[in-house]
């Protein structure tokens, strides 16, 4: 395998994988909104609205990471704002399905990317793969998110599912938002804290990817998650204790959480504790 083809690479885990993949030698592009051949790793244009791709992004390519999609927790979840959430995932793998479709050049394996969100809020019960998905919209979204990647399946393309969860990292992402507070000695969880936040560093994410591009015996769903939740308010505790410093820890009440997030507050008050059974099981 020598050239590997990613949506969304200049997010946060796009470049990281992208880093972590030319240490060890592969040719890496991108697929973005702007052409620029010239770059590190050089962006081929794709334009989701005109439904439409550079066909030479796809030339010689061995594998593909499909990571685009709008950020789930980026701004408000208004009526336009959850349409670009689910129109970006939606369309980006009705592209790629579309283009793939008509190539003779196919691509030996295309990971995908969905989200621990699929379980919805489900307090304290234990989540492997197997397990149904929740209610709300961010099930919602990686349903059909999953739904969408299934025409490249049916093409005979190896097409493993990663469900991403809280990425940390002190780069930017979750962890950036959470830890706003603590340099001034105050931290907080939501509600009563105990909710499972299934965490998982940087680049241990992204080394699941590298797993699912490179193996050829991962094929299905897998939660890219730590083996052990933890509740937010553990988190809170955890980052505290990571400042070195006595930090008082305030909780931020549900009711205030939702004022100011509104339907967005799930992604804070949501329990899932998902775990990663299925790569345990490798």
């Amino acid at each position: 395998m020598k050239t590997i083809l990613i949506t969304g690479g200049t997010g946060l885990l796009g470049m990281r994988i992208s880093f972590l993949l030319k240490e060890q030698g592969l040719n890496v592009r991108h697929l973005s909104r702007t052409e620029n051949l010239n770059a590190i790793y050089p962006a081929y244009k794709w334009d989701l609205n005109a439904q439409t791709i550079d066909p030479k992004a796809l030339d010689g390519v061995d594998g593909i990471i499909h990571l685009a999609g709008a950020g789930i927790a980026d701004g408000r979840w208004t009526k336009s704002r959850k349409k670009a959430i689910l129109d970006s995932r939606i369309n980006s793998s009705k592209l790629l399905t579309k283009v793939l479709k008509d190539r003779a050049d196919q691509p030996k394996v295309f990971v995908a990317c969905s989200a621990v969100g699929y379980y919805g809020d489900r307090q304290d019960t234990i989540l492997d793969e197997t397990a149904a998905p929740g209610k709300g919209f961010m099930s919602e979204v990686c349903v059909k998110w999953e739904d969408s990647v299934e025409g490249i399946r049916a093409l005979g393309i190896r097409t493993p599912v990663i469900r991403v969860g809280i990425v940390l990292s002190t780069k930017g992402g979750a962890l950036a938002k959470l830890n706003m507070s603590y340099p001034f000695r105050v931290g907080s969880y939501f509600g009563n804290g105990q909710q499972y936040y299934p965490w998982i560093h940087l680049d241990d994410i992204c080394q699941i990817f590298i797993k699912a591009l490179l193996e050829d015996n991962m094929t299905g769903i897998y939660n890219g998650a730590a083996p052990l939740p933890a509740t937010n308010k553990e988190l809170a505790k955890a980052m505290s204790k990571a400042h070195h410093q006595k930090t008082l820890l305030v909780p931020a009440p549900t009711f205030a959480a939702k004022a100011l997030l509104g339907e967005m507050s799930a992604v804070v008050l949501n329990s899932t504790r998902a775990i990663p059974k299925a790569l345990q099981k490798m």
